[in-house]
């Protein structure tokens, strides 16, 4: 029996400055950041203000009062990204019992679940709160399924469904999943993807706590500077992507437009620390590598690589001797670039709208820019596109991920006719 391979049919995306796909894609390759002072709540009390927030109104993508009311910002984010991707696909009449959801997402309800419990503790003032003050619907908030559940049931998906908390990797982790549904033959379809919405009191606190994020208040837009030497931390985002994934096969047969194929796929765990890094970028360079194999692809022949890219000091030099490490003398001719520089670190998210990216790349022949990269750190000497966007045959994109408590993914996305 032959292997049964991936591709990828829709594409759907909310972000930053970017309402949809198109508008997303617009965004990054012009390399005008998305960033501004947080407007959800009153920031001044915390070191790092600022945020790269999506204009997201529920409504107007046809989310009804009672779906608004019910479900967590980073839900109805996932449905709507799901709602665009499922339409780009042009699916109809798919066996249901064929069709399966995975989700990631790094901290699931955090708005809905702080909102609840200041209104519940009158603003932390009682130790133990009275249930009754708050939201018929907060156990849905709080066991992470629910997004997968509401997926499910939206498209009447009755194959596998799970949701992928991997930290700032589930996005690229939710798709692997996706990937080994389809090659194990547990489905045919997958609704795959990510979502987050982690701009909120006590998310920016936490980050505040380790100085992860970064201080630069006073011009937002300069603030995200992966690569960069004067970079200071990452900026906070949020977001979503879905992507239909689909057995090949399956999308030839009612001849579906394929923007790419899933050729490789690799996690990895550092078993280091917490949040810290090995400097020589040995479990990012493994996962690299094993995804390149798995896509028999040799280091020259890769075309882009969008990079995890935060803009922490730690991140960008281990992740730059990771790519040394993995692609030899090759790494310093393949273009990279982060479009956090643009869109911020929308953590478990990032990683899907990343892969949403590189599929695009593929398709249009454009590698996006990283933004804000003037002086770069002579420890990042790789060609990681600074300024503008470029335009190039991107055959074989590979995206790289890294998440706190040691985790690490790399993904290949191939042309079809590459692949």
């Amino acid at each position: 029996m032959s292997a049964r391979r991936s591709v990828v049919t829709g594409i759907g995306v909310i972000a930053p400055g970017g309402g949809n796909r198109e508008e997303f894609w617009q965004r990054i390759t012009s390399g005008k950041p998305a960033i501004r002072r947080i407007s959800t709540f009153d920031p001044e009390p915390f070191r790092s203000q600022i945020a790269a927030e999506c204009d997201f109104e529920p409504s107007a993508y046809g989310l009804t009062p009672q779906e608004i009311r019910r479900l967590d910002r980073f839900v109805l984010m996932a449905m709507a990204c799901a709602d665009e991707a499922y339409a780009d696909s042009g699916l109809e009449g798919v066996d249901l019992e064929r069709m399966g959801v995975s989700l990631g997402s790094a901290v699931g309800a955090t708005i809905r679940l702080e909102e609840e419990y200041v209104v519940a503790s009158d603003g932390g003032r009682h130790w133990v709160t009275d249930p009754t003050h708050v939201r018929p619907f907060l156990y849905q908030a709080l066991v992470p399924s629910s997004a997968a559940t509401e997926l499910a049931v939206r498209f009447h998906a009755q194959g596998p469904a799970a949701v992928v908390s991997t930290g700032c990797t589930s996005g690229i982790d939710a798709i692997g999943h996706a990937h080994t549904l389809i090659q194990e033959g547990e489905a045919d379809v997958v609704i795959a993807g990510a979502s987050d919405a982690p701009v909120s009191p006590i998310t920016v606190a936490c980050f505040d706590a380790i100085k992860a994020t970064t201080p630069r208040n006073t011009d937002p837009e300069q603030a995200s500077r992966p690569f960069d030497a004067d970079r200071q931390g990452f900026v906070l985002g949020e977001g979503a992507a879905v992507l239909i994934v689909e057995e090949l096969e399956h999308a030839l047969a009612r001849e579906a437009r394929i923007y790419c194929e899933i050729t490789g796929f690799a996690a990895r765990a550092n078993a280091f620390h917490m949040t810290g890094l090995r400097p020589d970028g040995f479990e990012l360079g493994e996962a690299i590598m094993d995804a390149m194999d798995q896509a028999r692809l040799s280091p020259g022949e890769l075309g882009y690589i969008s990079a995890h890219g935060s803009g922490t000091k730690q991140n960008d030099r281990h992740e730059t001797a990771a790519y040394k490490r993995a692609l030899g003398p090759a790494a310093y001719d393949v273009p990279i670039s982060s479009i956090k520089s643009v869109i911020g670190h929308s953590l478990g998210a990032i990683g899907s709208i990343e892969m949403a990216a590189c599929a695009l790349a593929i398709e249009r022949g454009v590698v996006p820019p990283t933004a804000n990269l003037t002086t770069p750190d002579p420890e990042c000497d790789l060609d990681y596109t600074p300024g503008s966007a470029r335009e190039t045959t991107v055959r074989h994109a590979l995206s790289a991920g890294s998440g706190f408590g040691g985790f690490q993914s790399a993904m290949v996305f191939s042309h079809p006719e590459a692949a």
